[in-house]
């Protein structure tokens, strides 16, 4: 009898927060995932239950190459996801120091350091999962430089600078302890590289105290510059938003917990 397919853990499954706020959110994630398969513009595996590779992804990533928000970097934070990895790759060829966080920070030193100058492979086999780990220095949140540009995964965005991910809020989590630990403030950019399907009308995206606002958008066919979407409260990891679970899956949170 042939074996059932599995059906992907969803990772909003030990999300915190108000339950109907979560709930749009996850039905705005399966729109796109699903107008992006209808469209055929996402890559292998597929578009759902992740931050979705898309066809297009290298041309987004020299398009974000050419903004001057790009040029006057030297060190970026960048998501671990399969389409940004062309944006990694780039940042390494330009000579920029890149930290890339574990998947799921899900190691006591959550972050791997690719420093161009000391890199023996190439910056396209050291800018992908495994190259990172395999030719990446482990760092600790203590061992990050301050950081000109990060660049995050997302499922959706918005022209406000609204963005969704696909709900486990590691790019969150990430973006607060950086700014408690001083690595990130009102000056670091905040841009991503996503397909058009991905891009919906503005409050759309349902936005929350703890949601990381994007500065720059850039798919194949343009740049997006925003006006952040702005909150009263003052980045940093919200503890009241974060379940158990997820607490004890992130050595670093457990670490840090008050």
């Amino acid at each position: 009898m042939p074996r059932a397919a599995r059906t992907p853990r969803r990772h909003d499954a030990d999300a915190g927060g108000d339950a109907s706020i979560l709930q749009a959110k996850a039905a705005l994630r399966d729109e796109v995932w699903s107008a992006m398969r209808a469209a055929k513009v996402a890559r292998f595996p597929g578009a759902e239950h992740r931050i979705p590779n898309f066809v297009g992804a290298e041309a987004a990533a020299e398009r974000l190459r050419a903004t001057a928000e790009w040029n006057r970097a030297t060190t970026l934070k960048a998501n671990p996801d399969s389409p940004q990895l062309p944006v990694r790759q780039r940042a390494l060829e330009d000579g920029k120091t890149v930290f890339m966080a574990a998947p799921r920070l899900a190691v006591d030193r959550p972050f791997f350091r690719l420093d161009p100058a000391r890199l023996t492979v190439t910056p396209r086999a050291a800018a992908s999962i495994t190259g990172a780990g395999a030719n990446g220095e482990p760092v600790d949140i203590d061992d990050l430089d301050p950081v000109d540009l990060a660049v995050v995964g997302c499922v959706a965005v918005a022209e406000d600078g609204a963005r969704l991910g696909k709900g486990g809020g590691f790019s969150d989590l990430e973006y607060a302890i950086a700014w408690e630990a001083g690595l990130i403030g009102e000056a670091t950019v905040v841009a991503t590289t996503v397909h058009e399907v991905q891009v919906v009308d503005r409050g759309v995206i349902p936005v929350t105290a703890h949601d990381v606002a994007l500065d720059v958008i850039v798919t194949p066919e343009r740049v997006i510059r925003c006006d952040r979407v702005r909150t009263d409260a003052e980045p940093g990891v919200r503890w009241d938003e974060l379940t158990e679970d997820k607490i004890a899956t992130i050595p670093l949170l457990r670490r840090l917990r008050p």
